[in-house]
């Protein structure tokens, strides 16, 4: 019976994202962000949970063209850019999260911004 348990418990548990794990999945746009903006982060999002990093990073790219003064979206770029094994890249983008990051805990706070760019 334990044994049956413990299989079901492991099971579960790799059921879950990573992302959720790790804190550093892809984020949401703030209200009242341009609206064509918050669809493409919304796709880029859905992309992202399913593990289509490349599609996702399009949407990302999108959302950015849209409104570049969002940290969110340059923070959602740089997560998929990494993911792709795009470090510098990625690393650009984490540092305009920062810069445009209007207070945002998440990105201000998030490991993977800290170990790109330090501090």
């Amino acid at each position: 019976m334990k044994k049956v348990l413990m299989i079901i418990a492991v099971f579960l548990f790799c059921l879950l994202p990573l992302t959720a794990i790790a804190g550093d999945g892809p984020l949401p746009l703030p209200a009242g962000a341009n609206a064509d903006a918050n669809m493409h982060n919304e796709e880029g999002i859905e992309h992202w949970n399913k593990g289509h990093y490349d599609v996702a990073l399009q949407h990302f790219q999108a959302a950015s063209k849209a409104d570049k003064s969002l940290g969110e979206v340059h923070y959602n770029e740089a997560i998929s850019l990494d993911k792709l094994g795009k470090h510098g890249e990625a690393t650009m983008h984490f540092k305009a999260a920062k810069k445009h990051a209007n207070g945002n805990e998440a990105i201000l706070n998030s490991q993977i911004l800290r170990d790109h760019i330090g501090g």
